[in-house]
């Protein structure tokens, strides 16, 4: 079966975060919004038809998630990651995001040293501050071909005395897909000062060809003792808003530890349909992922191309993974704040200034292009005019 990607969907006044809060997040109402990180395209039909059919039955009472429901998260795994996961070590949070705190507070006390590396996506910085933890900054080092990670500022912040470690793997925002190399390099200072790491992974299945996700803890022994995995279908099939998410938790003591604060916030059962979605995608949307992945990438070849001819003074940051692209506009001489706000006033675009990310972040801005191409060409004219006038 071929999928439609290119189909123009309303979604405006649907609840919908990207389109209904435009007016409470850019005090604009007519905005081409390419910021909230979900797409724009139908879910594959393997989960519509999944979650027609179990509303249908019209009872909504507690449930959980099933084992046929975890042995599709395994399986998925295996197939997808290479990575063979037992059934003991999965877990359940509504989201990511949320499963980040839980895990900071059964697992860290307040006052730790928590690392994270900017530019990154900001609700790190978030779940860090809220819960008490002390943040610390690994950023990440600016190259001629991307990022790289800073090893060597890392290991001064351990001998510091560094609890743990927010992993982005792939990163969000800057698209890096972190090599083995980089992971067991990574895997080294982590056992060498004893600190452990929650690897943020739900982007794994959003990789370019050319790339591979590795996942963390399927790279050693410590590793695997050592690192929480967060993933979802969420961004893989574009079910945020069925908040289920996987825990991944190899070391039974905290394992314990996490499932203790789950079941004390009662956050054990989970989402009804979200179990549905997610079991549904991982056992039949493979085909549906890797024709969205072939999209996704010609909309990156489009927009580099686009920059290239018409808009050479912004850059695209060569993504590895993920529908999120990082673009330089630095040799614009323009603060990010005024790029923003004409973006927003002149071109009638709503998109993620870099500063979101982190100091870190000046000079840059993150677009969606989890979209139909013809949205991307309309965005990029915009910024074209914008930038013109600029130059003016």
């Amino acid at each position: 079966m071929r999928y439609n990607f290119d189909e123009i969907i309303d979604r405006k006044n649907t609840d919908c975060i990207k389109y209904d809060k435009l007016d409470a997040f850019f005090g604009k109402k007519d905005l081409l919004p390419l910021w909230v990180a979900d797409m724009d395209f139908k879910v594959p039909p393997c989960i519509s038809d999944a979650i027609i059919k179990r509303a249908n039955h019209e009872i909504y009472g507690y449930s959980f998630r099933s084992d046929d429901c975890i042995g599709s998260i395994q399986t998925w795994l295996q197939t997808r990651h290479n990575w063979s996961v037992r059934k003991k070590w999965i877990s359940t949070s509504p989201g990511v995001v949320t499963g980040l705190s839980l895990l900071l507070m059964s697992l860290t006390n307040e006052g730790d040293k928590i690392a994270v590396q900017p530019p990154v996506y900001h609700p790190f910085y978030h779940v860090v501050n809220d819960t008490k933890r002390e943040l610390v900054y690994n950023p990440l080092i600016r190259t001629e071909t991307g990022y790289e990670m800073d090893f060597n500022q890392l290991e001064e912040l351990a001998k510091q005395g560094l609890k743990a470690l927010i992993l982005c793997n792939p990163h969000n925002p800057v698209g890096r897909v972190w090599t083995k190399k980089e992971l067991l390099q990574l895997g080294d200072l982590a056992k060498t000062y004893d600190f452990f790491i929650i690897s943020d992974e739900i982007h794994q299945d959003l990789i370019f060809e050319g790339y591979k996700h590795i996942p963390l803890a399927s790279l050693s022994k410590d590793l695997n003792q050592r690192t929480v995995t967060c993933i979802a279908p969420s961004k893989t099939f574009n079910v945020a808003g069925l908040a289920s998410s996987v825990i991944i938790i190899a070391n039974p003591e905290f394992r314990k530890k996490y499932k203790k604060m789950v079941s004390a916030l009662h956050l054990d059962l989970g989402n009804l349909f979200g179990h549905v979605a997610m079991q549904a995608g991982y056992e039949e949307g493979a085909e549906w992922l890797d024709q969205l992945m072939v999209y996704l990438k010609g909309n990156v070849d489009f927009l580099r191309t686009y920059l290239q001819e018409y808009i050479p003074e912004i850059k695209l940051v060569e993504p590895g993974a993920t529908y999120l692209l990082w673009l330089d506009y630095r040799s614009l001489g323009i603060s990010t704040k005024d790029l923003h706000d004409l973006l927003i006033n002149k071109a009638g675009l709503a998109v993620n200034d870099g500063t979101k990310f982190g100091p870190e972040g000046e000079g840059y801005l993150r677009i969606n292009i989890g979209c139909p191409r013809s949205v991307v060409e309309e965005a990029l004219n915009k910024i074209k005019l914008t930038v013109n006038q600029l130059k003016k």
